[in-house]
């Protein structure tokens, strides 16, 4: 079964992540495959508009664990440098307006992909955790960043450091959310993403370009930080303790 399902409807691209039994989770597959769907969107003249959802009613619940604990030791720093950076990086330059359909809970390393798309639309249910804390690991893929441009560098901080989760309609008054839909929260995304794809192109992508100028003329800088910080945050007796804890569905205990 693939884990990204592909749609296009009217000249909106819907990338779908599709790992239900967990819980959209990342895996190396699902972020090559998420990879060359944008590339292959950047190309399509046909693509006018890229919106980015989960299957079910979750968006994803970020890198998967399991995953990463499987074989031999993996370095953290060679991980982001393979999966997480050139995503990030990706969909910041992708040239056509790229909205996340945030239908559920979103966590971790998919924050991370949610806040690095264009505009978010999050269903009234759905709710944002910072998430790396939890297993002892500081934040990466983008979120050192994104997350205070966002609601800015103490609820960062805070939301960082106490795992709690944001609500859609904090994240909505905050202005991390762009806007929140219930009912007709598919309608709403629909309605958004055919505006987007009616636009003017060539002026969005400038636009785009201008903004990554002005407020995040270092992301690769934060990016390849991120890669340092976790390297070494993943070699640490607390992360394995989180790790043990979170696999072992209990409160981890730290010196």
């Amino acid at each position: 079964m693939t884990t990204l399902l592909s749609s296009l409807q009217s000249g909106s691209l819907f990338l779908t992540l599709n790992r239900p039994a967990r819980a959209n989770s990342f895996n190396f597959e699902m972020v090559n495959e998420l990879q060359a769907a944008l590339t292959a969107a950047e190309n399509d003249s046909q693509v006018r508009c890229i919106v980015l959802t989960g299957t079910g009613r979750v968006f994803s619940a970020g890198q998967d664990i399991t995953e990463m604990k499987q074989g031999d030791r993996i370095s953290y720093r060679e991980h982001l440098n393979k999966t997480y950076t050139p995503l990030i990086l990706q969909m910041r330059k992708l040239g056509k307006p790229v909205l996340a359909a945030v239908n559920g809970p979103c966590a971790g390393a998919a924050l991370g992909v949610a806040l690095s798309c264009d505009l978010r639309i999050a269903r009234s249910s759905a709710y944002f955790v910072v998430g790396f804390s939890g297993i002892a690991l500081a934040p990466d893929s983008g979120v050192s960043l994104l997350l205070p441009v966002h609601i800015g560098l103490g609820r960062a901080q805070e939301y960082f450091y106490s795992n709690k989760p944001i609500s859609a309609r904090q994240a909505y008054q905050w202005g991390m959310v762009n806007q929140v839909g219930g009912f007709n929260f598919e309608t709403l995304v629909r309605q958004v993403a055919g505006n987007l794809a009616s636009g003017p192109m060539e002026a969005f992508a400038a636009g785009k370009n201008a903004f990554n100028h002005a407020v995040l003329p270092n992301l690769e800088e934060s990016l390849k930080h991120e890669g340092i910080l976790q390297e070494q945050a993943g070699r640490s007796a607390e992360h394995q303790e989180g790790v043990a804890a979170f696999l072992g569905k209990r409160r981890p205990k730290y010196d």
